[in-house]
């Protein structure tokens, strides 16, 4: 028999070294498909037991033990069935009972009875026990070594299965497949692939690769470790695939958007071999219907559902469900949720995942909005109702606060994962630093973080990006040292958090610094945000001749971002000549956000330029970018309150514009200067119906959506409490200038955070260095 080369054990003291087994008898050897463990368990029995004429009676639980206390005599075999109720009750005090009754009897020497308590400790979770117990059996067979072994993988302990596998190597003992196929599962669960593959050669040297649960184990390992290729090989080899085999592909192929064609064609091969799919398969299948966005043929799937019963199957209809949500059929969607007879944790966490993931696809901000307030609603009826919101549910509907800027809401989440202790997991410990930062609540966000017993590169890169938002460069920068220093290693968009807060600070030399960092010590090659990030600080900078050499020095194309902040940073500092080449160059990309023609229109109109003011609005024309609409909301006292620009539907108009103006008025007196906007800045419907025409050309707007909704929140909400407003397009430059003086005028912290980036203004500064407003 060869040996499996440099097998090395993860999580062992010291390397294995490779084993070289004596040849095994012929019997051992071969690898038969008719093989099982009942017939080893048979022949145990026949090995261990009384021999009787017939099989001894079966005994429920107390009709036994009282026997035991009575002290009759029991036959061997009798423990089996009692120690398998332990199993289905998870009883470990009474498998220990029941164990030290067998050692009084001397039952405990029976291999068989053994072998089925080895079992019984592990499925208990006592591994402990299960060891000790199996190093005092003097004679163990392969069911024993193979139940030790898949055992441990069975306890999250691959490492010590793939041990115990060479401890049965070194000591001449020869696996059979289903010791194999449980050493594959340990290779999995360890994500040792190169074992694997030695395990793999092992099987095909003795034949045991063509045995249809060899090839489901191969299957499994190969598409786990993303290998799909070998995955596709190894399923190819399996002679008589079942169903196991066939679901097995077909899930993995919807798990990579690589495959999702190959997992349908799958799906059809099946079909045609005869093998009838179960409710799994059909699960899988859905999912692949998800991942495609292809609601056609998911109605066709959930047809065959119907016609093969397995339509109220719990999974199938979680995964039907969430293809409805994908494709925004929301009223599908709930029609089958509120028909569902029972449901789990994982059908309320796809319908509130469904909507938060819909949130980013909704055709408008409108939309978008309406879906977080259905997934708030939903997860106020799951915390109501009999079950209870698990981590992904908390990480989930975080996400959806995060997205909404729903402060009030997001804290008392937070308290419901105190309660649950969900606080503790890493996940949720994450989003609920992201909330706290997206709603504008850096102090929460540091208090949460810094309560983390655990953290991971996200969590890091996640409370960075806080503080670059929030203007509070010197601690970004400060946890990015912290964090090397922790040995957590930096990523891509960590470097991207990191070189924006140097932006925003300017800080010329840490940031060249730390860009050359990222090449050099943790070899991550620069993406265009990691460019746009420095040539935004030249341009903060003024210094705009460093910023067009940049770009010439790297080499890299500017994509529509850069070249809209170049020419926005250019027309501030009065540089028109750089402002009109970085136009030229923009407009030649055709650009896709109406935001960018706004900007272009400004600019030309401004100074006159009336051919190309004529030129972008025929491209803005030819690329259908659609209408700008201005929209902003606030939430006070969890009701939520939406404005348009120039907004006049609301009770309190009156009271809202007379603010507004006493405002501007003592904000002119103290420095103020109004920004005359172009025309064209807002293609809004005053109307308010979204599917009119654009307001007529030379309409202006005299008060943008974001300030009606601040005043609102300074009528409406305590003295000295912060204003919190999102909006669904950048700000505009008059609307910037204004609100700070307002958080002057008022002694307020006023949050906006539109399109772009977040703006925390307060006594009359910005956390965005007034960068952020210049885009329009």
């Amino acid at each position: 028999m060869a040996s499996i080369p440099s097998l090395a054990v993860s999580g062992a003291a010291t390397a294995v070294p490779a084993v070289v087994p004596l040849k095994p008898p012929p019997t051992s050897a071969a690898f038969d498909k008719g093989t099982s463990y009942q017939r080893s368990s048979a022949q145990a029995l026949e090995n261990g037991r009384v021999e009787h004429e017939s099989p001894p009676r079966p005994l429920d639980a107390q009709e036994a033990m009282g026997m035991l206390r009575d002290g009759q005599t029991v036959q061997s075999a009798m423990y089996v069935p009692l120690l398998h109720r332990c199993v289905e009750a998870g009883g470990l005090g009474a498998a220990r009972a029941l164990h030290g009754h067998m050692v009084k009897t001397g039952t405990a020497a029976d291999m068989f009875v053994a072998t089925s308590l080895v079992n019984v400790y592990m499925r208990c979770a006592s591994s402990r026990d299960a060891r000790r117990l199996f190093d005092g059996m003097p004679d163990k067979n392969v069911v024993t070594w193979t139940a030790l072994i898949t055992g441990h993988t069975l306890n999250s302990e691959p490492a010590l299965a793939l041990e115990v596998f060479v401890e049965m190597l070194e000591l001449g003992r020869y696996p059979s497949h289903y010791t194999l196929g449980g050493m594959l599962s340990a290779c999995s669960a360890a994500r040792r692939i190169d074992l694997g593959q030695q395990v793999h050669g092992y099987s095909i040297k003795y034949g045991a690769d063509t045995i249809t649960s060899m090839g489901n184990s191969l299957c499994r390992l190969y598409c786990k470790s993303g290998d799909l290729e070998s995955g596709l090989r190894a399923f190819k080899g399996t002679p008589d695939r079942n169903v196991i085999t066939w679901t097995t592909m077909i899930s993995s192929c919807a798990e990579d958007e690589n495959y999702l064609d190959l997992g349908l064609s799958l799906f059809l091969d099946m079909l045609e071999g005869g093998v009838m799919p179960n409710e799994f398969t059909l699960t899988s299948v859905m999912s692949l219907c998800g991942a495609r966005l292809d609601i056609s043929l998911g109605k066709q799937v959930q047809a065959f559902c119907y016609k093969v019963g397995c339509e109220a199957n719990l999974p199938v209809k979680n995964s039907t469900m969430y293809l409805y949500l994908r494709k925004g059929e929301t009223d599908e969607a709930m029609r089958l949720f509120e028909e569902m007879d029972s449901s789990s944790i994982i059908t309320w966490n796809a319908m509130i995942s469904g909507y938060a993931q819909i949130m980013d696809s909704a055709k408008d901000d409108l939309h978008a909005r309406s879906r977080g307030f259905q997934a708030l609603k939903l997860f106020r009826d799951l915390v109501r109702s009999e079950l209870k919101p698990d981590l992904f549910t908390f990480s989930s509907i975080l996400s959806v606060c995060s997205a909404m800027m729903a402060l009030e809401q997001g804290e008392q989440i937070h308290a419901n994962t105190i309660k649950t202790g969900c606080l503790s997991d890493v996940v949720v410990n994450s989003a609920l630093v992201n909330m706290y930062n997206k709603c504008g609540s850096i102090e929460c966000a540091t208090k949460a973080f810094v309560e983390m017993p655990t953290r991971t590169p996200v969590t890091w890169t996640s409370m960075i990006s806080g503080y670059s938002q929030h203007g509070r460069s010197q601690d970004a920068i400060q946890l990015f040292e912290d964090m090397v220093l922790s040995g957590a290693r930096p990523n891509e968009i960590t470097f991207v958090s990191l070189l924006s807060a140097c932006s925003y600070a300017g800080l010329v030399e840490e940031a060249e610094r730390y860009f050359d960092m990222m090449r050099n010590e943790y070899h991550i090659e620069p993406l265009v945000d990691h460019y746009g990030c420095m040539v935004d600080m030249f341009v903060r900078l003024g210094r705009l001749d460093d910023a067009f050499s940049f770009i010439k020095r790297t080499g890299f194309e500017p994509n529509e971002a850069i070249w809209s902040s170049l020419v926005a940073g250019c027309r501030s500092h009065g540089n028109m000549e750089l402002a009109f080449y970085a136009a030229d160059r923009l407009l030649e990309l055709k650009p896709k956000v109406i935001e960018t023609y706004v900007l272009l229109l400004n600019m030309y109109i401004s100074t006159g330029r009336w051919r190309d003011v004529a030129r972008v609005r025929k491209l803005a024309k030819h690329e259908d970018v659609g209408v700008l609409r201005d929209r902003s909301w606030i939430a006070i006292r969890d009701k939520v309150y939406f404005f348009r620009a120039d907004d006049m539907t609301h009770p309190q108009a009156t009271e809202l514009y007379q603010l507004l103006e006493n405002l501007l008025e003592k904000a002119k007196a103290v420095g103020y200067e109004p920004y005359q906007n172009a025309p064209e800045l807002l293609f809004d419907s005053k109307e308010g119906d979204d599917d009119k025409p654009a307001a007529a050309a030379g309409s202006l707007i005299k008060h943008h959506s974001e300030r009606l909704a601040v005043a609102l929140g300074l009528l409406e909400t305590p003295p000295g409490a912060t204003v919190r407003v999102t909006k669904n397009i950048t700000m505009c430059r008059d609307c910037h200038s204004s609100i700070k003086y307002f958080s002057l005028l008022a002694n307020r912290e006023i949050v906006v955070r539109d399109s772009k980036r977040l703006h925390k203004f307060k006594d009359g500064r910005c956390s965005c260095g007034d960068f952020g407003a210049l885009l329009l």
